[in-house]
């Protein structure tokens, strides 16, 4: 790696040494001349084998660089192994994303305590919105080969039943099942957008897609086969609330329970992305005034949401608190959870962590910015396409 010396101007002189503007703007004397004309002759000689060789790397630093290295050769090394069984149709083994997923996070957290070694390995930004202490911007093209491998190991089973309007189904749910919990308008329209950031969180937006790291999470809103029971049984409580206002929505509702008759409810987008957020969202609708006022920031929103799917009973506690943000998670399985998720899950200083805030969780949820714009452009278009259908 190259070192660069900073050349820095001096501060202006502020000690009162009696010099005018004036006397700054007089020619330089010959003798000043010469020194600047022997400084440049300096700057210009070639230098010497060894002036020439980058500065010495401790042996904290040279490991963190062999660890670096290490990571991305075992990262380019499983993708490589991936992509040559699909192509050959070889039986992939049993959760074939989950060596993939520790490969991509071994070298992140190898990247980020190689940033934390040598801060001048900090690199120029990254198409993804990763911090670029996290990640080496060169390998951009690792990233794009292994969520290409996701896309293949993930695809929907053959019988699944997509949507045509996958997105306004989730924002039109979320939207009736907040106003049937009491919400005005304006208030079930941000449970519309939170649906949306969870559906761009779980599965990037995918329906009806597999899940390469878990025999148990299916489908657009990635539930288990209780959690998606629960959520059935949750909608046959509210779907009258629902019916005396929205009539059309339940109609959609029956023509779909028809279509997926005895399929997995989980593949069937529109059964799923119902069941998922009554069995763990709905009961938390009626606090989105007060999380709104909390948490302004409508990525806060959806990241708080996304915690109630990830960990949901301290997350509960926290909103129950009356202390949100300053709310603090010490247990270990949880922060074990919480690490499973891609929340301080890289590096060693992150790993190390025993405990953090709410408002540090949601910080430290950058990994999911980009999922989120993403759910904000959808539900920004919702409304304009339906504004202007008035």
């Amino acid at each position: 790696m190259d070192f660069g010396l900073a050349l820095r101007a001096p501060r202006n002189d502020a000690t009162g040494s009696g010099k005018t503007e004036r006397d700054a703007l007089q020619p330089p004397s010959k003798s000043i001349l010469f020194v600047i004309a022997c400084g440049a002759a300096l700057l210009l000689m070639p230098m010497s084998g060894a002036d020439a060789q980058p500065l010495a790397l401790t042996a904290s630093q040279s490991d963190a660089v062999g660890a670096y290295n290490d990571a991305v050769r075992r990262f380019e090394t499983i993708l490589s192994e991936r992509q040559a069984q699909i192509d050959s149709k070889q039986q992939l083994p049993h959760l074939p994303g989950q060596a993939l997923y520790l490969a991509r996070v071994a070298m992140m957290s190898a990247y980020k305590d190689l940033t934390d070694a040598m801060p001048s390995r900090i690199g120029r930004p990254n198409k993804f919105g990763i911090p670029p202490a996290y990640f080496d911007a060169d390998t951009e093209p690792l990233i794009d080969a292994y969520l290409k491998l996701f896309r293949i190991m993930e695809a929907p089973p053959g019988d699944a039943q997509s949507s045509a309007t996958p997105f306004k189904d989730v924002f039109d749910l979320a939207t009736a099942i907040a106003r049937a919990k009491g919400l005005d308008a304006a208030d079930a329209e941000v449970a519309g957008r939170i649906g949306l950031g969870i559906f761009f969180a779980e599965t990037n937006g995918r329906q009806n897609v597999g899940n390469a790291r878990s025999d148990t999470y299916k489908g657009s809103f990635q539930t288990g086969i209780a959690e998606d029971r629960s959520g059935q049984r949750q909608w046959a409580a509210i779907k009258p609330a629902i019916a005396a206002f929205d009539p059309a929505l339940i109609a959609r509702d029956a023509a779909e329970e028809a279509r997926a008759g005895g399929l997995d409810h989980r593949f069937n987008h529109w059964t799923a992305v119902r069941d998922g957020l009554m069995s763990a969202h709905a009961a938390l609708f009626p606090q989105i005034p007060a999380i709104a006022k909390l948490l302004p920031n409508p990525i806060d929103q959806m990241k708080l949401f996304e915690l109630i799917q990830i960990v949901p009973t301290p997350t509960r506690a926290a909103l129950n608190s009356g202390a949100l943000q300053s709310y603090r998670i010490s247990n270990p399985t949880i922060m074990g959870y919480l690490r499973n998720n891609s929340i301080f899950a890289f590096g060693h200083a992150d790993r190390a962590k025993t405990s953090a805030t709410y408002r540090e969780i949601l910080d430290a949820m950058w990994l999911f910015n980009d999922k989120f714009e993403k759910a904000l452009t959808e539900f920004d278009e919702i409304k304009a396409r339906r504004s202007n259908e008035r």
